[in-house]
């Protein structure tokens, strides 16, 4: 039988985040409950996800029903205003069914916030509408936008959009023109469904069913200035949203928090792949012709460690990230900025509960043998997709140790934070 893990949440159950101000909202109990019923259902699709590379149509209408993209949706447009600990809460309990869904569903929530970091107009833009709207998005601000009357024009390619064959939205990292005498700053545009067009690259070993395409405005585009918001304001403390949705969620230094979305289907990931060894573990029989033959999986002394290692690094990554994001939280709830200590603080506690995550996983799938490369067996997908997860520069240990080194030794830091 696999062990309790829900009862880790307990230690961080005051979060702020895990409450919600909205009248209607569905407790957090039922969010969580509800992802837990779609686990099997995931489960089945997972290989189909990956082979038609996105997630489907009817999976992501089940995530709308469930409430998932409200979770942390302003308010004033039917959102729940719930925290960064519901959204680890719910989107882990998701990725134990299938990585790719649990990671679109979790930008799909998250972007919902980000959104509400918009000036209000653009939030109106987006929302109005249509409340049930989601994005997409392109971080990186490779591509820059041109300064006209009353926006900016913008032309190019924007990869890795995660979930686009679902988004109404793009969220679209860009380098924008200096104002006045203030440098050149790096920022978010939005951009509707009918601004751009998919190119269809996505073909990779890993994470294919998240569909991360790519976002292609192949003419000079209008965006109007409103529906701007710059990296500096997203972590400001004080983000142009914060004027229309009061909740302290907003006011989050965004990159103190933001990589939750990508750390919580790894840890999904890893539970997933612990229940998936226990099953096989309970019902395989070994074939070795050096030795142990014909004797269950479990019944082997270095197969029953793994185990309990794996288990060990799940609770220990979980633990990491209720420490840190009840933290920032609570921060947030009295008023204050979170500090650059406990930002870089974060992003090592990201960076180290996916290297926790990702250990557990390689841990598990090292034992098992021959038989479970086929394609039909969860746990090698679960290893290549969390390897895949692993390896993003936001949550690569290499990268964000390094960082976390600088800032300990009084040098500068470089780095995302």
């Amino acid at each position: 039988m696999s062990l309790e893990h829900s009862s880790i949440r307990t230690v961080a159950m005051k979060a702020p985040g895990r409450m919600s101000p909205a009248a209607d909202a569905p407790s957090l109990e039922s969010l969580v409950s509800t992802a837990r019923e779609l686990v099997p259902r995931l489960r089945e699709r997972a290989q189909q996800t990956e082979i038609e590379r996105r997630v489907s149509e009817e999976t992501n209408q089940l995530f709308h029903r469930a409430g998932f993209f409200r979770l942390m949706q302003p308010a004033r447009y039917g959102g729940y205003e719930y925290g960064f600990t519901a959204l680890l809460d719910v989107i882990s309990e998701i990725g134990r069914g299938c990585t790719s869904s649990a990671w679109a569903c979790s930008l799909g929530a998250i972007h919902q916030w980000l959104l509400g970091l918009f000036p209000a107009q653009a939030q109106d833009d987006v929302w109005r509408a249509s409340p049930r709207a989601i994005l997409c998005g392109s971080y990186s601000p490779i591509t820059s936008a041109q300064a006209v009357d009353g926006g900016y024009l913008i032309q190019g390619k924007w990869r890795f959009a995660s979930n686009i064959d679902n988004s109404q939205w793009a969220m679209l990292g860009v380098q924008l023109p200096k104002e006045s005498d203030a440098a050149p700053s790096a920022g978010f545009l939005l951009a509707p469904r009918s601004d751009w067009s998919i190119e269809d690259d996505w073909y990779v070993a890993a994470q294919a069913g998240t569909g991360s395409k790519t976002v292609v405005i192949d003419k000079p585009t209008f965006v109007p200035g409103h529906r701007k918001l710059t990296f500096a304001e997203a972590a400001s403390g004080a983000p142009p949203g914060a004027a229309v949705n009061p909740n302290p969620i907003y006011s989050i230094s965004f990159l103190s928090a933001i990589p939750v979305c990508l750390v919580a289907p790894l840890l999904g990931t890893a539970q997933g792949a612990i229940d998936a060894f226990i099953d096989l573990c309970e019902n395989r029989v070994t074939r070795g012709g050096i030795g142990g033959a014909g004797a269950l999986l479990s019944q082997f002394a270095h197969v029953q460690s793994r185990l309990a290692d794996a288990a060990a690094a799940v609770d220990a990554a979980r633990l990491v990230l209720d420490r840190d994001i009840t933290e920032v939280e609570l921060t947030a709830a009295q008023g204050r900025s979170v500090s650059v200590e406990k930002r870089i603080r974060n992003r090592r506690g990201h960076a180290y509960a996916a290297k926790l995550s990702h250990a557990a996983i390689q841990s598990l799938f090292s034992c098992v043998g021959g038989s479970s490369l086929a394609l039909g067996q969860p746990i090698q997908r679960m290893w290549r997709d969390g390897n895949a997860i692993a390896q993003h520069i936001t949550l690569n240990w290499d990268a964000v140790s390094t960082m976390v080194g600088q800032h300990m030794l009084g040098l500068e830091p470089k780095g995302a934070y």
